[in-house]
């Protein structure tokens, strides 16, 4: 037996020996690395089939909608985005900002909506609409404008297509016939019907208009945006540059006022809705009754402190808050609201210390908790109201792995795992029955997708994406490392998690350069049981050992946990990285003089913010689109965790990187950006340029005309970016 481990060894190590090398180039190239994935998943409302959208095999910049019926067969393209995408179109600004917000890379489908009935499905493709049916089996062009046609929808009963173009509101009959303007007299400064920056950018909400039930009304947002200070931004292209005077809401400045307007479809009459005296709120999230009888709206106070659901009366516009959460930090925004046919509703918490649920009468009293525990509800994906079960997503057992669960509302009851495979879950839940499609990833299992049941058996694949022979990442999958995961404690004794992954060909006897993947924020986590960018690969081939943690501040944890950082961003984050560091030096085959650390967005101000900590342990850093002067951010997300300069000049002074660069070592850092960025603004990276140019500190820098903060990134410049990233590391840590 020994024998036998000793030959299936020697021939594993062999096997990775001569196991092909992932040629950089071909991370970018098509067919995708990661395999055939399933995104934007939706299930059929008669629940037969499921539609998805996906990158076509040839072109990673283009995504086309997809089909696969629950009773088999294989699935099938539905909507052809390369030939209904112009790819001479411009969209407009509008288009282009809500594309950057929402994260969309491709062109073609990239967003569609079913109409309830099943019959049609609406798919916008660069800037017009258009509308499948399925007994037709075709799709036929709804509109043909000049303008971008945004934020479409199909109303409940499937009778008009609803859409903002040039910041008004319009319907048109399916059946055809000639669109009719529900508002007038819109402009950039005052529009109708589309979410503002700071809701698209900051709160997750993505329209700014919602359909009754019945279709009889509409609840319409007016924004107006003139008391918004212009912040001038350059955009810098490849053949030129202009300035763009963008209504930015920085910190500490006002923001846009939203009003809530409630209108008749068939007279245009319109009804406003009682917001309160205060105009300086938030409008969170805004939700219907099942019957149509009830308007709920969310009213999230500037200093993010509270949040009223309030019960609205459609026809006068009047209101009664039902039910209020506070906090000494700061109450989060999620889609947990969910409204049932009884007029109880669900609705999430923090108050014990974790996020669970709660069923509230609908006069807001508490009737009971339906979850609880030490860890925290991450979602409530759906409701089986026939069966009186409220199915969630949950970081249960450990915060790197999340699962789906189903627990009765009714009565007091354990959870049941639905999803039992340790890994990283995402789903879909029918709107009845509890079935759901369910995309599943481990380490070793890039995200494959399939349908099952409410009981959690499967029924069929939507997108199995298996590894193996055929797929395209088999000819490398023999250099596939997967993560070590383990804890470290922080200096307050919180527990933090970590990964760690070593080079193809790993030898513990040697000593290897490190790099340090971080993000630091809060909102998101590095350090999961899921699938692994390819991209990592091209570090990982070069030799280096990838390390992430997941410092205080960053989600899937307790509220202590998270809102530890509050109002000091920048300092327990860099504390809690510096542990990783000297745990990263207790290992042998850690070279402790090698060290580097790069990270984007949150992860760009991390690693400037390490590079320049006292007596920094880090030799090299790439920092890309870094925040580095709050002062410069928007409003909803930076007072959130920082309050204003006003009231916290302390806080803000600690978290500024300009005056931490004295201690950045000579060469030591590689500064990207995108000269077109209307997120974290260029201006960010261009105070530290000019304060170390004045200083006689030598950097490099790339910048990429045209880009912005996550959109337009091409395969081509994402190479560049990475070669650039591993070529400054091979010269600095090797």
């Amino acid at each position: 037996m020994k024998l036998i481990l000793a030959a299936l060894a020697a021939a594993l190590v062999a096997g990775a020996a001569v196991a092909e090398q992932l040629p950089p180039k071909r991370v970018f190239e098509s067919p995708d690395l990661n395999g055939p994935r399933a995104r934007g998943v939706k299930l059929a409302p008669d629940g037969r089939s499921v539609t998805y959208i996906k990158v076509r095999a040839d072109d990673l910049t283009v995504t086309d909608l997809w089909i696969a019926d629950v009773a088999g067969g294989e699935p099938r393209m539905l909507i052809d985005g390369k030939m209904l995408a112009p790819e001479t179109r411009e969209l407009s600004e509008a288009e282009k900002a809500r594309r950057e917000r929402a994260g969309v890379a491709t062109r073609g489908v990239v967003d569609y909506a079913w109409d309830d009935q099943g019959k049609v499905i609406l798919a916008p493709i660069e800037g017009d609409l258009w509308l499948y049916e399925l007994d037709k089996g075709q799709a036929r062009q709804l509109t043909r404008t000049p303008g971008d046609e945004i934020d479409a929808k199909v109303s409940p009963k499937g009778r008009y297509v609803s859409y903002v173009r040039d910041d008004n509101l319009y319907v048109t009959p399916v059946a055809g016939g000639p669109e009719r303007a529900l508002t007038e007299g819109g402009s950039e400064l005052s529009s109708w019907g589309a979410a503002e920056f700071i809701a698209q950018e900051e709160m997750d909400r993505h329209t700014g208009y919602w359909w009754s039930p019945d279709e009889a009304r509409i609840a319409v947002a007016h924004v107006d945006q003139s008391g918004v200070d212009v912040v001038e931004r350059p955009e810098v292209g490849a053949t030129g540059a202009k300035v763009v005077p963008q209504r930015y809401p920085r910190v500490g400045r006002p923001n846009a006022v939203v009003t809530l307007y409630v209108q008749d479809v068939a007279t245009g009459a319109r009804t406003q809705v009682d917001l309160g005296a205060d105009p300086d709120i938030y409008l969170a999230r805004v939700d219907w009754s099942k019957d149509g009888r009830t308007l709920y709206v969310q009213r999230q106070s500037r200093d993010q402190r509270r949040l009223d659901l309030i019960a609205v009366d459609p026809a006068t516009g009047r209101g009664r808050t039902i039910l209020t959460e506070t906090s000494p930090h700061w109450v989060e925004l999620t889609d947990d609201f969910k409204p049932l046919k009884d007029g109880t509703f669900l609705w999430s918490s923090e108050r014990s210390g974790f996020r669970h649920l709660y069923l509230y009468a609908a006069d807001g009293r508490l009737i009971r908790q339906v979850t609880r525990g030490a860890w925290p509800v991450d979602a409530l994906e759906g409701v089986d109201e026939a069966r009186g079960l409220a199915i969630f997503a949950a970081t249960k057992e450990a915060p790197i792995e999340r699962r789906l669960y189903s627990v009765s509302y009714r009565q007091p009851a354990e959870p049941r795992v639905l999803t039992p495979d340790i890994g990283w879950w995402t789903a879909e839940v029918a709107k009845t029955g509890g079935a759901f499609v369910g995309t599943f990833e481990n380490p070793r299992t890039p995200p494959r997708t399939a349908l099952y049941r409410a009981d959690g058996s499967r029924v069929r694949w939507i997108e199995e994406n298996r590894l193996a022979e055929g797929h395209p990442f088999w000819p490398y999958v023999e250099r596939l490392r997967v993560p070590a995961y383990g804890t470290i404690e922080a200096e307050g004794g919180e527990t933090l998690w970590y990964s760690l992954r070593t080079p193809p060909g790993f030898d513990p006897a040697r000593k290897y350069p490190v790099i340090v993947q971080v993000y630091g924020g809060p909102g998101s986590a590095r350090v999961t049981r899921g699938w692994q960018n390819p991209e990592d690969q091209i570090l990982l081939d070069a030799g280096y050992i990838l390390f992430r943690l997941d410092n205080r501040g960053t989600p899937h944890r307790s509220v202590a946990f998270k809102t530890a950082i509050d109002r000091r961003l920048g300092q327990l984050e860099v504390d809690d990285q510096l542990a990783g560091v000297r745990y990263l030096k207790t290992l042998p085959y850690v070279d402790a003089d090698r060290i580097g650390v790069t990270g984007w967005s949150y992860g760009g101000y991390m690693t400037l913010l390490l590079l320049t900590a006292p007596d920094s342990p880090f030799k090299a850093g790439v920092a890309g689109a870094p925040v580095t002067d709050w002062t410069l951010y928007d409003t909803h997300y930076t007072e959130r965790f920082m309050g204003t300069p006003k009231d916290n000049a302390q806080g803000y002074e600690a978290s500024e990187v300009v005056r931490r660069l004295p201690r950045l070592k000579d060469g030591s850092l590689l500064l990207i950006h995108g000269m077109a960025d209307d997120n974290v603004t260029f201006d960010h990276s261009t105070r530290v340029m000019f304060d170390l140019q004045a200083r006689g500190t030598a950097f490099e820098t790339m910048v990429y005309p045209g880009l912005r903060h996550r959109g337009g990134w091409t395969p081509t410049n994402r190479l560049h970016r990475a070669m650039q990233t591993l070529d400054f590391f091979d010269r600095k840590l090797k």
